[in-house]
Formats: structure tokens, C-alpha cells, sequence
């Protein structure tokens, strides 16, 4: 069985040397086998899958908490299948929501920067145009505003 080094375990699952050491610190991963010799970290295979999953998750929003529980439904496998929909579902709806908001700030910069542009080139139509279009855009930055 091959044992990585902290470092490759880093490079791998491109989670930092601090953030490998908190996993293991607050019980997501672990407890992580040591070099007899020099006591350093060493990750077996199991470790490297369960933190590349951890990444994921982290990439995507998941917090501490639902990793936790991520990582002990893992562990029991079919039983705990609907727990994991569960976490991943909601967590889908957030992301959902986070898109949706996006959108909204996206289309409201691109049509402030169509005002701009009219009145870069002094096209006062333009400019009347796509001053119309922001303001019709208003309404709906300012509710995704509250929203979050």
C-alpha cells in the first residue's frame, strides 16, 4: 500500500497543508497514519478519496457541519443513502438560488455598461434606451438583494 506524503496528499486533492491538518483536526478525516520513524503524516488511498470528496464539497459551499455528516454517512453506506440526498438536495437549492443570483447581477452590469457605452459614443438614445433597461432590472437586483 502506497502512503503519501502531506504534501502529495495537497497536490492531489488540492486541499492545502493547514486545511489537511484541520480536516483531521476537527474528526473529517482520520485519525491519519504517522511515519514511525519521523512521525509525519502519512494518507493511504482511502484518505486521499474521502478528502477529494471533502474538496468538492468545500468548493461547492458545504460547511463543516454537513461534511461531518457526509463523512459518517459514508461510512454506513446504503443506510444512510437518503441522508446523503438529503444534504446534497439542499445543498443543490442553495446553489440554485446562488445561480439565480448571478444571472441577475450579470444581466445588470452588462446593461450598465450599455449605458456607458451610449454615452461613450454620445448617443443620447441610446443612452435613454438602455437607462430604461437598467431601471426595468432595479426591482429585481433589489429583491436578490434582500434575499441574501
Amino acid at each position: 500500500m502506497t502512503m503519501l506524503t502531506i504534501q502529495e496528499t495537497s497536490r492531489l486533492t488540492g486541499l492545502s497543508e493547514p486545511t489537511l491538518r484541520y480536516y483531521e483536526q476537527v474528526g473529517l478525516i482520520g485519525p491519519v497514519a504517522r511515519d514511525d520513524s519521523s512521525g509525519h503524516r502519512r494518507y493511504r488511498e482511502s484518505d486521499v478519496d474521502a478528502l477529494q470528496a471533502l474538496a468538492c464539497l468545500r468548493a461547492m459551499g458545504v460547511g463543516i457541519d454537513d461534511m461531518r455528516t457526509y463523512q459518517a454517512n459514508r461510512r454506513l453506506g446504503h443506510a444512510a443513502a437518503g441522508d446523503q440526498r438529503d444534504i446534497l438536495l439542499r445543498h443543490a437549492e442553495r446553489v440554485e438560488i446562488e445561480i439565480a443570483t448571478l444571472q441577475v447581477h450579470r444581466e445588470y452590469l452588462e446593461r450598465k455598461a450599455a449605458l456607458w457605452d451610449a454615452r461613450d459614443r454620445g448617443d443620447a438614445s441610446g443612452e435613454a434606451a438602455a437607462q430604461l433597461r437598467v431601471n426595468e432590472i432595479l426591482p429585481e437586483l433589489e429583491h436578490v438583494m434582500r434575499a441574501a
